[in-house]
């Protein structure tokens, strides 16, 4: 026992770890781990100082230091400067919402799936692909430069989204997931950190974990991005850059005003952060609002992916890149992927040209409304975010009841929804909500099933 005696002192955490297993300050980071998982942490817990555990272990500053280190690049931790250093919120949080397999004896309005009206019109085009005499060479290697009239298409669809490129910009990638790895390997090393909302897209918490890059939350107002706290962790948490859905947003389903917009990117070129602008879900608004691209076009890597305005088998995704970033993504891109299926790449865009693609955004807005008028009646008497196009729901819930629960006792209840704790990032609290996705259910009937479900579970808590 060190000299300063611990035994009333009221710390957060006392730690017993075993001196004998090297290097001690891995058995600290393991001993942290399991006490999350153990529940002896919660989410929210303010850990004691680094010298004050260095005390109370009678061990180095630096063991302790290096420790905590490793517990941040795994997400486990999150520092705030002036206010110390915190269990994480999504500590233990599952950021893999698509499951393995289709979840048995649930009503899936959990993963954010399209309706599957693009499916025929699909099928059409690449029969009559695969008619043709050279049809061979779309199961090869795709080359960058065979690619440049799909690059056209591109253009095309990033247009209808509500920003204007150039095909030097374009960039084709294996879905949007696959442009965010890329773009946080190419412009980020271990331990860097980026600003995103404090409920965002748990892909790119996958892939920030995945490359020991921290996510620091950024404060919102009215559940969008606050510039003034922007431009605070620009200041203050050496953040390189941000990650942003303006338009209609994951989970929470609002769209970014273009004064906001304006704003942020006026602060993304002041401090010289990059902006991954995620435009997964900009087909879905019937007006195209200007993207944030379109105010800092040199800071900002914009994607377009296919997944929720075509078909997500796809598996594509256009991104527009400023010079500066194109030649370390590019490359970040082949080492991922080696090359984008020229199949896929063909099909998207014979899809797009031939306008095809218009009718079938506006059959999947169609299919949305409907379903959406049926979740508006069900829960009118809540609070439910999201526009009438929109595949999926941000509910509050009533009382006093969290995000988990009311997704444990969804589930019990034979439907899976995904709470607020899933999205949530650091030390941000979650909120008390669950994101509702109402084209996951594969019938009109099995949706209403599902509701009458939730409505009844909603009655009970309040």
């Amino acid at each position: 026992m060190p000299i300063n005696s611990f035994e009333n002192y009221p710390m957060s955490w006392k730690p017993s770890i075993d001196k004998t297993q090297k290097p001690i300050y891995k058995a600290l980071a393991r001993q942290l781990y399991q006490d999350i998982l153990n529940g002896v942490l919660l989410p929210g817990t303010r850990l004691p100082s680094q010298r004050e555990l260095a005390d109370y272990l009678d061990l180095n500053l630096s063991t302790i230091s290096k420790a905590f280190k490793m517990c941040e690049l795994k997400g486990l931790l999150s520092a705030a400067v002036g206010s110390g250093t915190f269990v994480s919120y999504d500590a233990l949080s599952n950021a893999y919402l698509l499951e393995e397999a289709k979840p048995k004896h649930l009503i899936e309005m959990g993963a954010t799936l399209p309706d599957n009206a693009s499916y025929e019109p699909l099928l059409l085009q690449l029969k009559s692909m695969l008619q043709e005499t050279d049809y061979a060479k779309w199961f090869g290697y795709g080359r960058a430069g065979e690619s440049l009239w799909q690059k056209d298409a591109a253009i095309k669809l990033i247009r209808r989204s509500g920003f204007e490129t150039t095909v030097d910009r374009i960039l084709l990638a294996n879905g949007g997931q696959n442009v965010i790895a890329a773009t946080l390997a190419s412009l980020c090393k271990p331990g860097d950190r980026i600003g995103a909302d404090t409920h965002t897209y748990p892909g790119l918490k996958t892939a920030a974990a995945m490359l020991s890059i921290q996510i620091v939350p950024i404060k919102s107002e009215n559940n969008v991005m606050n510039p003034i706290a922007l431009e605070y962790a620009c200041k203050n948490d050496n953040i390189k850059g941000i990650y942003l859905i303006p338009d209609y947003h994951n989970p929470t389903a609002i769209t970014m005003s273009v004064d906001n917009r304006k704003r942020i990117a006026a602060i993304a070129k002041k401090y010289n952060q990059f902006v991954i602008e995620d435009a997964a879900y900009s087909l879905q608004c019937e007006y195209s609002l200007p993207a944030v691209a379109s105010f800092a076009p040199e800071h900002t890597i914009y994607i377009a992916s296919l997944s929720k305005s075509i078909a997500p088998g796809l598996r594509l995704a256009y991104a527009a890149v400023p010079s500066a970033f194109k030649d370390p993504i590019s490359k970040a891109i082949y080492n991922l992927n080696v090359s984008v299926s020229p199949l896929f790449t063909e099909l998207a865009a014979r899809t797009i040209v031939s306008n095809q693609f218009e009718g079938l955004i506006k059959g999947h807005r169609e299919q949305a409304i409907r379903r959406n008028q049926i979740v508006n009646r069900y829960l009118a008497d809540y609070t439910c975010f999201g526009a009438e196009a929109g595949i999926f729901r941000w509910l509050l819930l009533p009382g006093v009841i969290t995000g988990a629960e009311f997704e444990r006792l969804a589930a019990q209840r034979g439907v899976q929804v995904y709470a607020a704790d899933r999205f949530v990032v650091g030390n941000s609290s979650p909120e008390r909500a669950v994101r509702i996705a109402v084209c996951a259910p594969e019938t009109l009937e099995e949706l209403e099933e599902g509701l009458r479900i939730l409505q009844c579970l909603l009655k009970e808590l309040t």
